[in-house]
């Protein structure tokens, strides 16, 4: 009876050490949750009290097709890795444009599932929109990213006569750090698949003097590092091809996609808009440009802002891809 009940005691007081104290699995992939529609909604919220949620429930007439693996890498530092999408689309048998939509978070934090309510109401405009899946920062620098969504594009394009998808008519829209992306892989367009982009609030230009300046100073105060810095491996000083490589304003072609751009009132996020704007017209590349007045950044995850947002972005797909 006393074995048994020094048994039990010895559960009762060391168990939930052990539970608490058990390491991260090997292949758990490590995650930033810093941001999401509820943290911004309450930064947001402070200043902008009239901002409402939006209702992620699945209108009548658009159906789904969750979690679809479009990529998977057989070895990473936390094992076999999949990446996954979801396929939004008016629930009838037409056939209609794609708009694979890239989140936002600082290329660290932010999930697909963030997108879902606006990619549903993009559909009822008369689109197909695909959430998807990309590795950030805690998990994988800059490329990783941007080589996962130019295989996104890819699976669309292979996989547009299963779900009924436009494969000639592929755009990309991209929210802050997305829009950097999609911005990016727009301009370079590797496979000539993308014909249209929309950049909300994501900037084109790293080699600004003040995005150069934060960085340099976080190293040399030793303070913490800025997000952009962290997913492009090191300071302008110790990674000047890469932070240059992943400005797009520097890769705008004959092959470059016509872009819209949807801005917040903050300057920063403008940083190379205006001569990515002059970079296309050089071409004969179509572009316009939305600035909305006394507007946060996250703008397009409440109301009354992202109707508004799905609106512009409609009007400027019906100009090029319908």
């Amino acid at each position: 009876m006393k074995d048994r009940f020094c048994a039990f005691l010895f559960v009762i007081v060391f168990l939930p050490f052990l539970l608490f104290s058990q390491p991260i699995k090997k292949n758990e992939i490590p995650r930033d949750t810093s941001y999401t529609i509820y943290s911004a909604y309450k930064k947001i919220k402070k200043n902008y009290p009239f901002i409402s949620l939006i209702d992620e429930k699945l209108p009548k007439g658009v159906i789904q097709n969750k979690n679809i693996t479009y990529k998977i890498i057989d070895q990473t530092d936390y094992g076999k890795r999949e990446l996954k999408l979801t396929v939004f689309r008016p629930e009838d048998k037409q056939i209609y444009p794609a708009v694979l939509i890239i989140h936002g978070g600082g290329w660290s934090s932010g999930t697909p599932g963030m997108m879902n309510a606006f990619a549903q109401n993009l559909c009822l405009k008369g689109f197909a929109a695909v959430c998807v899946e990309y590795r950030l920062t805690p998990e994988a620098i800059y490329p990783a990213a941007v080589d996962d969504l130019n295989d996104a594009v890819m699976w669309i394009y292979k996989n547009a006569t299963r779900y009924k998808l436009n494969k000639n008519k592929i755009a990309v829209a991209g929210f802050s750090a997305g829009g950097q992306l999609a911005s990016l892989i727009g301009t370079k367009n590797k496979d000539k698949l993308i014909k249209a982009v929309v950049n909300v609030d994501g900037i084109t230009n790293f080699l600004e003097k003040e995005t150069i300046d934060r960085a340099e100073k976080a190293k040399r105060e030793n303070t913490k590092i800025p997000v952009d810095a962290l997913w492009l491996g090191g300071t302008f000083s110790e990674k000047s091809e890469v932070w240059k490589d992943a400005s797009s304003v520097f890769w705008v072609t004959e092959n470059s996609a016509p872009t819209l751009f949807i801005c917040s009132s903050i300057p920063r996020f403008h940083n190379g808009r205006d001569e990515y704007i002059q970079n296309l017209n050089s071409f004969g590349i179509y572009s316009d440009a939305y600035t909305f007045d006394n507007c946060p950044h996250s703008f397009w995850l409440f109301s009354p802002w992202q109707s508004i947002t799905i609106q512009k972005m409609v009007d400027f797909f019906y100009k090029i891809l319908k």
